[in-house]
């Protein structure tokens, strides 16, 4: 199981409605939400193998290409950024590796990991609701949407896209994505 722990984040913050914080005002509402996510998947799942990729803060080797890549993106809410220390040292706690790298988005450790762990013959479930993702499922890489409770396999993404992973990004770039 790799777990796109940026997207974890921001689903987990946005989730909560209410505010919630320490007797200090540090806000903790990613973190707690995070926590329960992260609890709920190893409860259902029972994962023998755990990860979770991070994006890392700074450039990544597509603003080298394009200058203008994610411009239009509003940077993370300050009250979102004071917890992810947090939520990094939660990961450690649980004794969880925490995969990430300078230059590079989460994505991109799940995908290479999702292909490195399939040609030693196994089972990647990533844990995701990156539809950007799609491209990489096969019979031995799939997706589990936590928010949408979906599993997706190749006929999923046949379903949703029209054509097999192998055109995802094809669709995707023909939509502006």
């Amino acid at each position: 199981y790799l777990v796109d722990g940026s997207s974890y984040v921001y689903r987990a913050f946005f989730a909560i409605r209410q505010q919630l914080s320490t007797s200090r005002g540090l806000p903790t509402k990613a973190v707690f939400g995070f926590k329960n996510m992260l609890q709920k998947l190893i409860r259902d799942e029972k994962p023998q193998y755990l990860g979770v990729a991070f994006d890392e803060r700074g450039p990544t080797f597509r603003h080298v290409v394009d200058p203008s890549y994610k411009a239009h993106r509003p940077s993370m809410p300050d009250d979102l950024a004071v917890q992810l220390p947090y939520i990094h040292r939660l990961v450690e706690a649980l004794d969880i590796p925490k995969l990430s790298l300078a230059g590079y988005e989460a994505d991109d450790i799940l995908g290479t990991l999702a292909r490195r762990f399939e040609a030693e013959e196994y089972a990647v479930v990533l844990v995701t609701g990156d539809k950007d993702l799609c491209q990489l499922v096969t019979d031995h890489i799939t997706i589990l949407d936590t928010m949408k409770d979906q599993r997706i396999g190749v006929a999923e993404v046949r379903e949703r896209f029209g054509v097999g992973p192998e055109g995802v990004i094809d669709v995707l770039g023909l939509m502006g994505d």
